[in-house]
């Protein structure tokens, strides 16, 4: 991952290399500003004498996990047709997993803890319309905390790198191409994206899994729930994936007659057929909010479906993460340098207002500390703790959770440590409400394929 660089007034520069970055704080030019992502502050350059190149934010918004990337646009030349393409280095790969699910259930505890309240000890008589109109284009809290946390990272990596332009996944699946296969008039859908919107979809909605066997990590085709040859539809609704031995036995049966020895399978088929994705809906509902709160930026902001993305994906042969689902985002034809780590930002929150703990019927079990310090430490801080001596000596960096004895636990990349006192920690880092750390996944299958 590139290291974001500022200079001694604190305006982004161009990012540089880890070594280029030790190199400078060695020598005594740069001192650092942030840890995680790594900042270094220059002492002796200002912006004005800097040269910046274009770069570029690409976000893959998803319902629990939205990848961002922070590109570099590059020109290359087709040797074979004479025309300049569009192309991307990338710099930084990061993945911001949301905590919509968490707000949901929150949310849902509080209403359920403020009903035993208001009602376990007295008759209330029940209120109807005393809450005021939500505003146009509201959102649910769960749905409009992905757009916050999104475009804070967008304005934080704006803040440390020169960024000229956003790219975003606008559609998730292009809803009429799903409704009506056969429709005509749109230029891309009869090229060489025909067909991926489609496909896209179904991988999603199955899981990437044969629905007739199950089987996973294999090659799957599309099938017809209801045989074409007996009258079924290209709707998506009768479409489904099956592996190739699966879809050869199958061949023009009805479903019916095919899974006749396995009516609980059977079951589940017809069910899933009929099911909506849910967290595309998510993604759906958010995406107008997204764009329209990129375009506030007053960047300019450019556009893909998820079929189009998946197509510069599977063409340029980069894995599935999301993070590299980012970089594909919009008109590329090369990338290049996307063979690294990528970051993953977990959405932690900032604590809770509640001091009370409940037991499953709603009533007080036990009650938690009013302050959220302890001798000057708080839970989520980035600290590192150095044992001397004992069962749990040696170094341990993570993020703290405090406890009002000054014993804290901490959270490394091995596991929990528990029982470290407050003496042998260092602040590195203050909770800002995130937790980090890095994903080899995406770098370690490019090896292999190398």
């Amino acid at each position: 991952m590139a290291v974001f660089v500022l200079d001694r007034t604190g305006k982004a520069l161009m990012p540089c290399s880890e070594k280029r970055a030790r190199l400078l704080i060695a020598r005594g030019r740069a001192c650092i500003h942030r840890l995680v992502p790594f900042v270094i502050r220059l002492t002796d350059r200002e912006q004005d004498t800097c040269a910046l190149q274009p770069l570029r934010i690409k976000l893959d918004p998803g319902s629990k996990t939205t990848g961002l990337a922070l590109v570099r646009d590059t020109e290359h030349l087709n040797t074979d047709t004479g025309e300049i393409q569009r192309g991307v280095a990338v710099l930084s790969l990061v993945e911001l997993v949301h905590r919509g699910r968490q707000i949901s259930e929150a949310l849902t505890a509080r209403r359920q803890m403020r009903r035993r309240r208001r009602g376990g000890l007295r008759y209330r008589a029940p209120r109807f319309l005393n809450r005021g109109n939500k505003e146009r284009g509201w959102l649910a809290p769960s749905l409009q905390h992905r757009i916050n946390t999104t475009t804070a990272w967008v304005a934080r990596f704006r803040r440390w790198s020169p960024v000229t332009a956003l790219s975003a996944e606008l559609v998730r699946f292009d809803m009429q191409r799903l409704q009506n296969p056969e429709i005509s008039g749109v230029e891309y859908q009869q090229g060489t994206l025909a067909g991926y919107e489609v496909r896209e979809y179904l991988l999603a909605k199955w899981s990437r899994k044969c629905a007739y066997c199950g089987v996973e990590n294999v090659p799957l085709q599309i099938d017809h729930v209801h045989p074409k040859a007996k009258g079924g539809t290209n709707r998506v609704s009768n479409l489904t994936l099956a592996c190739g031995p699966c879809n050869a036995r199958k061949s023009a049966q009805s479903v019916d007659a095919f899974l006749a020895k396995d009516p609980k399978r059977l079951t589940a088929l017809l069910a899933q057929a009929k099911r909506p994705l849910k967290d595309a809906a998510a993604v759906n509902a958010t995406r107008w909010a997204l764009v329209g709160a990129l375009k506030a930026t007053g960047l300019p902001v450019e556009t893909a479906s998820g079929g189009c993305t998946k197509f510069n994906r599977s063409r340029l042969a980069i894995p599935k993460t999301h993070a590299l689902d980012a970089v594909c985002v919009g008109a590329v034809s090369v990338v290049t340098n996307w063979q690294k780590p990528s970051l993953t930002i977990k959405c932690t929150g900032r604590g809770s207002y509640q001091r009370t703990r409940l037991d499953k019927y709603g009533f007080p079990r036990g009650y938690l500390m009013r302050e959220k310090s302890v001798k000057g430490f708080k839970t989520g801080d980035l600290v590192r703790a150095i044992v001397p001596t004992g069962k749990k000596a040696g170094r341990h960096t993570g993020r703290v959770a405090i406890r009002k004895s000054g014993s804290f636990n901490i959270q490394t990349l091995a596991g929990v440590v528990q029982g470290i006192g407050y003496r042998h920690c260092r602040l590195l880092q203050r909770a800002d409400g995130y937790g980090y750390f890095f994903n080899k996944a995406a770098c370690d299958t490019a090896q292999k394929r190398e």
